[in-house]
């Protein structure tokens, strides 16, 4: 019986300690906020053209397509409107590519698929 007093004395213990570390957190300040934009690719695979949707509109845009390797295959600057943007994809080979887009807006990074 004691030992089972003990284990209750502790994990009791243990819950409140618990509790009061979480109580004892900081709120986050809005900078360290981080939200996250729905972003929509389509095709996906894409053959001709791939459609991202859920971007800030701007007037430019840095727009770059890597290989899943790593090996930049096109990079231009768009406007980005109707929060949207469609890149022509026809000369690209089948596989798996990471598109970045970057401008003073935003920073995005997504994958797609090319048959």
């Amino acid at each position: 019986m004691k030992n089972w007093a003990l284990v209750f004395t502790f994990m009791l213990f243990s819950f409140w300690l618990s509790a009061q570390n979480n109580s004892e957190q900081k709120p986050t300040s809005q900078k360290e906020v981080v939200l996250k934009q729905k972003i929509k690719v389509f095709p996906n695979p894409a053959t001709k053209v791939v459609n991202i949707l859920g971007l800030r509109n701007t007037s430019r845009a840095n727009i770059s397509i890597s290989e899943i390797s790593g090996n930049t295959v096109l990079k231009h600057q768009w406007a980005i409107r109707n929060n949207a943007v469609s890149i022509p994809i026809p000369n690209l080979d089948s596989g798996i590519y990471v598109v970045k887009i970057e401008s003073k807006e935003q920073q995005i990074q997504t994958k797609f698929y090319k048959n």
